[in-house]
Formats: C-alpha cells, sequence, structure tokens
C-alpha cells in the first residue's frame, strides 16, 4: 500500500497524482506498488525482447507455401490479441505470441517430414488449443505438469534448443548435408554464412552486455548491412497492413482428424502444456504474483493459463502456429513491470508492427538465422536441471533431446525419451517412481510407433 505523507509505494515507486483513475482500477496499480511510467516502460522492453519473432515465425512458417506477408500479419495479430487477453483477464506481465520451437515442428516436421498440408497443420493447432483449454479448466493439466518428471521437462526444452539450433546452422549454410557423414561444414566464405556468423556475435555480445533489444538490433544490423553491399533487396519500411486473408480461417480441422495426425497433436499439447505453464510459473514468481509452494495457488494462474489456450485457438483461425507465453517477459519485470498494463503495452507494439510489412520483408533469412542460434542456445541452459547422478533421469532426457535434432523431430525425442524413462524405471526395479502420468504418455507414444506409423 502506498505511503500517504511520502507518496511512495512499500517498494519505493513513487504514485503520481494521476494515479487512481481509470487505468489504475483496471490494473491496480498502487495495489502493485507500480505507475503508468513503469508499466509502459515495461511493456515496450519486453517488446524489445520479443519482437523478433514478427522476422522469424514468417521465416519459418513461409517454408511451408503459406504466404509469407499473411503469416507477417497473423503473427502480429496473434501476438497482440493473445498479450490483451493476458492483459485484461489475467492481469499478468506477460507477452505473447507464436512459440519457438512449435514453429518449426509445425513447418518442418508436420508438414516438411509428414507431408501434411498446412491447413491440416492449422487445424492440429486448433484441436490442441482445445485440448489444452479443456486441461486448463478441469484441473488436469495440474496433475499432468506434476506427473512428468524434472529431468524431462528440462530435456525437452533443451531439445527443442538443439532442434532450432540445427535449423539456424542449415538456413545460414554453416551446416550442410554430407552423403559420407549426414552433416558436415559448409562453405564459411559465402556472403550470407558470414553475415550469420557476424549476426550471432552481435546478439550475444549486446545481450552479455544486458542491451535490451540484443536479438532484433543483431537482426536489423545484418539485415542493413546485407542491403547495403547488394547481397539482399530494400523494400521499403512502412506500407498499409498486407491481405491476412492467404491464411485467416484457412485451417483444416476435418484434414486434423486423421488417425496420422495423432501424435503430432499430442506433442503440440505436451509442448504447450510445459511451456506455458513454466514461462508463466517463473515469471509471475519473478515478478512476486505467485505465492511460495506446490500448489502455486494463485487465482490468476488458472486465468493465464486459460488467456494462453484461447490465444492458440485465435492464432490458428488468424493463421500461425501455436501462441504462447514469451519467457522474455521476464526482461519488462526486470524492469519493473507487475500488471496486465505491462502486456497490454506489449499488445499495442503488436499492433502497431503490422504497418512495417516491408521491412520484415526485406529481412534475409540469414539475418534470422543468428536469432534462432541464440535463442537455441539459451534453451539448452536446461540441461543443468537433470539430475546426473541418476543414470535412471539422465539416460532419458539425453535420449530425448539428441533425438530431436538428429531425426529433425520434436515429437520423436518426445516418444523416445518417454518410453526409454519408463522403461529404464521399470528394469531398475523403480517402477514406483513413474507418475501414472508418464505411463499414459509413453502408452500413448508405444501405441503410436506400433499402430499408426507413416
Amino acid at each position: 500500500m502506498p505511503d500517504k505523507q511520502s507518496g511512495l509505494t512499500a517498494s519505493g515507486a513513487s504514485i503520481s497524482p494521476g494515479e487512481g483513475t481509470v487505468l489504475d482500477k483496471q490494473f491496480g496499480l498502487t495495489a502493485h506498488g507500480t505507475t503508468v511510467r513503469t508499466e509502459v516502460i515495461a511493456g515496450i522492453t519486453t517488446f524489445l525482447t520479443m519482437a523478433y519473432i514478427i522476422f522469424v515465425n514468417p521465416e519459418i512458417l513461409s517454408s511451408t507455401g503459406m504466404d509469407r506477408n499473411a503469416v507477417f500479419v497473423a503473427t502480429c495479430l496473434a501476438a497482440a490479441l493473445g498479450s490483451a487477453i493476458m492483459a485484461l483477464w489475467a492481469n499478468w506481465p506477460i507477452g505473447m505470441a507464436p512459440g519457438m520451437g512449435l514453429n518449426a515442428f509445425f513447418a518442418f516436421t508436420v508438414v516438411g517430414a509428414l507431408g501434411f498440408t498446412w491447413q491440416q497443420a492449422l487445424g492440429a493447432v486448433f484441436i490442441s488449443g482445445l485440448i489444452f483449454l479443456f486441461l486448463s479448466v478441469t484441473g488436469i493439466r495440474r496433475w499432468l505438469i506434476a506427473g512428468i518428471p524434472t529431468s524431462m521437462r528440462s530435456a525437452i526444452a533443451a531439445g527443442i534448443g538443439m532442434f532450432l539450433g540445427l535449423i539456424a546452422l542449415k538456413n545460414s549454410g554453416i551446416v550442410v548435408d554430407n552423403p559420407a557423414t549426414l552433416v558436415g561444414l559448409g562453405d564459411l566464405t559465402q556472403t550470407g554464412t558470414l553475415l550469420a556468423i557476424v549476426g550471432f556475435f552481435i546478439i550475444a555480445a549486446l545481450d552479455a552486455l544486458k542491451v535490451r533489444g540484443s536479438i532484433l538490433i543483431g537482426i536489423m544490423v545484418i539485415t542493413v548491412v546485407s542491403i547495403a553491399i547488394g547481397a539482399s533487396p530494400f523494400g521499403g519500411v512502412i506500407s498499409m497492413p498486407p491481405s491476412i486473408m492467404p491464411t485467416f480461417l484457412q485451417l483444416d480441422v476435418a484434414g486434423a482428424l486423421t488417425v496420422g495426425i495423432f501424435h503430432v497433436i499430442l506433442v503440440m499439447v505436451l509442448v504447450e502444456v510445459f511451456d506455458a505453464t513454466g514461462t508463466l510459473i517463473g515469471v509471475a514468481k519473478r515478478a512476486g504474483l505467485l505465492t511460495e509452494g506446490p500448489t502455486h495457488t494463485n487465482k490468476n494462474l488458472g486465468r493465464a493459463l486459460m488467456a494462453d489456450s484461447t490465444a492458440i485457438l485465435a492464432g490458428s483461425m488468424l493463421g500461425t502456429s501455436s501462441t504462447t507465453a514469451y519467457v522474455e517477459s521476464a526482461s519488462g519485470v526486470q524492469a519493473g513491470g507487475r500488471t496486465g498494463l505491462t502486456a497490454l503495452v506489449v499488445a499495442g507494439l503488436f499492433l502497431l508492427a503490422v504497418f512495417f510489412a516491408p521491412l520484415a520483408g526485406s529481412v534475409p533469412a540469414y539475418a534470422t538465422a543468428p536469432a534462432l542460434l541464440y535463442v537455441a542456445c539459451l534453451m539448452v541452459r536446461e540441461f543443468e536441471e537433470i539430475q546426473w547422478s541418476d543414470v535412471t533421469e539422465s539416460a532419458p532426457a539425453v535420449l530425448t533431446a539428441l533425438m530431436m535434432p538428429f531425426t529433425y523431430s520434436i515429437a520423436n525425442g518426445l516418444a523416445f525419451g518417454f518410453v526409454s524413462y519408463a522403461a529404464i524405471k521399470l528394469a531398475t526395479g523403480r517402477a514406483r517412481e513413474v507418475h501414472a502420468a508418464t505411463w499414459i504418455v509413453a502408452a500413448l507414444f508405444v501405441i503410436r510407433f506400433a499402430f499408426f506409423m507413416e
């Protein structure tokens, strides 16, 4: 509560005379010890750290045949809508946007490897959103999260990071196919490859120096240099938003209900549940919005998960892969964001971004590749959470992470991980340590391999 004499909150944030207005009543600024100015700065900070997705997502999803400009608009609108729902419904300072990892799974596994159309893949995203919504409403999500061992959850994040890393190295030309060894080193003298390497160094250095928006800055610097030396064309900066109709409501739900796509939906649900829940709890705890304890009984966590699942449904209809909470929101929390006003600012900035389609179209693949690679580096840090001293925990975790890049499929990584976890625990007489949720997921993957292989 504010100190009436000093005009300060308990945290030291000043309360201006204008506080206590509509924004204060809507978001509880005074109660959370924050101000409009602080929330706006936090929102801008969060946006800068996650805005790279408006360049990276169209690059990834357009590889499926989706219209790049339409995906750009869908990405911006899904992020704006998801962040607005998070702001107004859950009142949490967390930005939303199409998630890294699942967009790669959508493009390179579901469409590229398994051969489904991008319309069917969007249908699968929609169905996964419905299931996620059901799991959140019924409380099954909490049971599922509690039942998956920490080592496996960490391995999933690290494995997705390795998968993104391989995609980034391939897109930049650093890694190429080799008939003798499957993969090999590319030609490092190529202009695009050199620019990608420099871009990675720029991003890593800026992030180490705590520069906000380091990933976005890296993308833009490489784009400007590429255009300046004539390596890529310049399409302009601002224009009216392109049409979203090539992807809007193009999802094929009926086509996604085929037997062969069952495991795709399973993977989407599992990753959405782990990613969303982990991010929401982690950022909310950092902001002091959750009470301590394993149950996380804060009422707004349920609302935040509902906002997440609703955003997935909306994103699939707009024409993009699964929308989720962004861990980059922690940067806004670090800047003082404590309420949904931070997320609302993020939503507004993503809405404005739709007018920068020409700029997004000018960004070459080798400018977004270092962003992917750096995100991969951040995700692989999850390996530190694995219990390395217990082989029944570490072996399945490592197998999970290895199988994702080496089979070019998040689904295969999850399948090998969960099945091996249950099998090794059973073989060592420690079956009682395996939660029912893990047994169920492992059994579903065994059924998939036994009866539904393509």
